[in-house]
């Protein structure tokens, strides 16, 4: 009977023992508490940082003062170099080719005057000038031929073949045309240099933009004389547009005299 008593209690659970500690719950609210860390950081990194403020010490100043390096004064931008087109000549305008601010380019064509007067005088110099280069052809071979007959008779005129007389007159001949080449030459030039006046004052009648700029008064419309002198009691217009250079611009200010001596290079 002891026997089996020892038996049983052998198989009774000890209560009295403390039971074993678990870390599994501990790892857990460790993880927890570094990322919700984590997510603190990423979250105070992404805000805005806060602006760095100089502080200076604000100075009043009194009119008059010699530490004042202000210069206050009123004025106006405007360009140095600034131009109303006009023509050379007085004309009737066929066309205007630009409009209040467009740019335009050194050389473009800005308007056309009328030109058939101009045209009908230099085609008539250039038929002139063809008329004294034909006469001219002409008389170089009678000036060719006479020198050759003017040769033969010197050389007769050495075997007294020919009397005096006939060589004078073969002479005075070639000196004759001689004269007629050199005045026809000389007409010539006179004709070339009529030709390249009406050329020019035909080219005249085409108004081009003396500089590049932008163009900030159409003062012309085509039907309109202009001139370049003011004339006809106001009828007659004295410019095709005006041409403002933009590099150019500067600023024109107003100084007191009172205040010049503040006035330095460079400010």
């Amino acid at each position: 009977m002891s026997h089996d008593t020892s038996s049983l209690e052998g198989l009774r659970i000890d209560r009295s023992a403390a039971p074993p500690k678990s870390t599994g719950g501990l790892m857990v609210l460790i993880v927890i508490v570094l990322l919700a860390a984590g997510a603190g950081a990423a979250f105070w990194a992404r805000q805005p940082k806060a602006i760095m403020v100089q502080v200076a010490t604000a100075q009043e100043f009194a009119p008059g003062t010699q530490d004042k390096t202000l210069l206050n004064a009123s004025g106006y931008v405007t360009a140095r170099r600034e131009a109303t087109i006009s023509s050379k000549t007085t004309g009737k305008v066929i066309d205007v080719l630009v409009e209040e601010g467009m740019k335009v380019e050194e050389g473009q064509v800005l308007a056309h005057l009328d030109a058939t007067n101009t045209q009908a005088s230099l085609d008539e110099a250039q038929a002139q000038l063809e008329s004294m280069k034909r006469a001219l052809t002409e008389t170089q071979p009678t000036l060719e031929n006479a020198e050759r007959d003017l040769d033969r008779y010197t050389q007769l005129s050495t075997q007294n073949f020919v009397s005096k007389s006939d060589l004078d007159r073969y002479t005075t001949q070639v000196a004759a045309l001689k004269a007629k080449v050199d005045h026809q030459q000389a007409d010539i030039a006179v004709a070339e240099r009529t030709v390249a006046v009406w050329k020019q004052q035909l080219d005249d009648n085409t108004i081009r933009a003396p500089f590049a700029g932008v163009v900030i008064s159409k003062d012309a419309q085509p039907g309109e004389m202009i001139s370049p002198i003011s004339a006809g009691g106001g009828f007659t217009r004295t410019g095709i547009c005006t041409v403002v250079d933009m590099s150019s611009l500067e600023i024109d200010v107003d100084v007191n005299e009172s205040y010049i001596n503040r006035v330095q290079p460079g400010q």
